[in-house]
């Protein structure tokens, strides 16, 4: 896989910045505020994920200031704000907000004058679309960076993403990305014992995400049809990717890590039965899709959005040729162990391993990890949008970009139809 610029031991090597956690160094980080140095944050995109992440951040160690907020609408902001004060009902009010209203930010262009802020790095949570273009600003401002998944919604964006990300890697900015199991010690352990031979070389496996619907905004009068897509971007590819890619990201990460690398093709079906409004915009509902590996490993995907009882909802399962694997802390077969924990806060673990990084100078980068798993999704679904089978090669080479012809509320967004296999793409 050299060619793609990664082998496959960089791969396993570059897993995780928090495979230190298993032996303690050196990302540990202290609890005495007065000893460490202060690290000011700011937040792109101020939704659920992006509140939760504040509160992850603050709360994975100490001595961490919000300073600045930037979202497309000014009302996102003040949600924000008002959860941070008063807390809500999973958790209280957040320390060391230090944000004001001339700290806060909005439409296409806030994030540029949020990272003209005096900040030590930035959190990027704003729609699945947009993270190419504020991940590239973020790095040419010299900001450290907590990327969420995916990182981009087709190819070209996955290209920006690498380059951004070699970028930092020049400059010595660190970079830890939303794949939060790569830094919980459950994850950790067992998937160090798949790579020490625990279950002999993988020969298949299976990787499921089968929720229910989510949220949807609504509309109003006085939106424009861009601010209407932006308030409800789970519902239009050129935002989210679609779920494939947005929600079943973190089975993709999983297996890419277990097998050391990323898939060669991809045969997928998919579509939507059963969320067909008008208002659930261009995505599917609904995907299958069989990944094959180097050496013949084949990996089935699933994944949907509608209401249902599976008994495996969220999940990965790895066999080998000795036993097989639920990578969260069971290995069954010639070598059965459980992991016994306790198990740590992986949603805070990320925060700490990035802050201890920028912390102790010592620069971290998992671009590339959560790049090749975006676009294993990006494969996928393309693979059932078109109905053909998809390469690897293909989509590092495609020109595929979904991107507006301009970032205005004004613009008209793209309007893609739902794809329909053997149908021609809309471009």
């Amino acid at each position: 896989m050299k060619k793609d610029g990664i082998t496959r031991r960089d791969f396993i090597a570059t897993g995780t910045i928090a495979a230190a956690a298993i032996s303690g160094f050196p990302f540990v980080h202290t609890s005495q505020a007065q000893n460490v140095k202060p690290l000011k944050i700011g937040v792109i995109g101020c939704g659920g994920r992006g509140t939760g992440a504040i509160h992850n951040a603050i709360t994975s160690s100490p001595n961490i200031h919000l300073v600045g907020l930037c979202d497309l609408v000014s009302d996102r902001i003040e949600r924000c704000r008002k959860t941070l004060k008063e807390g809500d009902k999973r958790r209280g009010p957040v320390p060391n907000v230090e944000v004001t209203d001339k700290t806060c930010f909005t439409g296409f262009d806030g994030h540029k004058k949020l990272l003209d802020m005096d900040i030590d790095y930035v959190i990027l949570t704003g729609p699945p679309g947009l993270r190419p273009v504020h991940f590239a600003a973020a790095i040419d401002a010299g900001k450290h960076v907590f990327i969420e998944k995916p990182v981009a919604v087709d190819p070209v964006g996955i290209r920006k993403i690498l380059a951004s990300g070699k970028k930092a890697k020049q400059n010595g900015l660190s970079i830890v990305a939303g794949t939060q199991r790569r830094h919980q010690k459950s994850y950790l352990e067992t998937i160090k014992r798949i790579h020490n031979g625990q279950i002999g070389d993988i020969v298949a496996g299976q990787i499921y995400w089968n929720g229910s619907a989510l949220w949807h905004r609504g509309n109003k009068p006085e939106w424009t049809e861009m601010e209407y897509q932006c308030r409800n971007w789970y519902y239009f590819c050129w935002l989210s990717g679609d779920h494939i890619v947005e929600q079943h990201l973190h089975n993709f990460d999983i297996a890419n890590w277990i097998i050391g690398t990323h898939p060669i093709s991809a045969m997928g079906v998919g579509g939507r039965q059963v969320r067909t409004e008008p208002k659930y915009g261009n995505i599917y509902d609904h995907f299958a899709v069989d990944y094959e590996y180097p050496n013949n490993v084949h990996v089935m995907s699933m994944c949907r959005q509608y209401s249902g009882d599976y008994d495996r909802k969220v999940g990965e399962f790895m066999v080998g040729t000795k036993g097989k694997v639920d990578p969260s802390g069971v290995i069954y077969g010639q070598n059965p162990w459980k992991f016994e924990g306790p198990d740590n806060k992986p949603y805070e673990q990320e925060h700490a391993d990035l802050i201890e990084s920028i912390r102790s100078g010592s620069p971290v980068n998992e671009t590339e990890n959560v790049a090749y798993s975006t676009l294993t999704a990006i494969m996928g679904r393309e693979s059932a949008y078109t109905g053909k089978v998809i390469t690897w090669d293909e989509m590092m080479n495609s020109d595929l970009d979904l991107s507006p012809t301009a970032y205005t509320m004004d613009t008209k967004p793209p309007n893609r139809p739902v794809p329909m296999p053997g149908q021609p793409r809309p471009r």
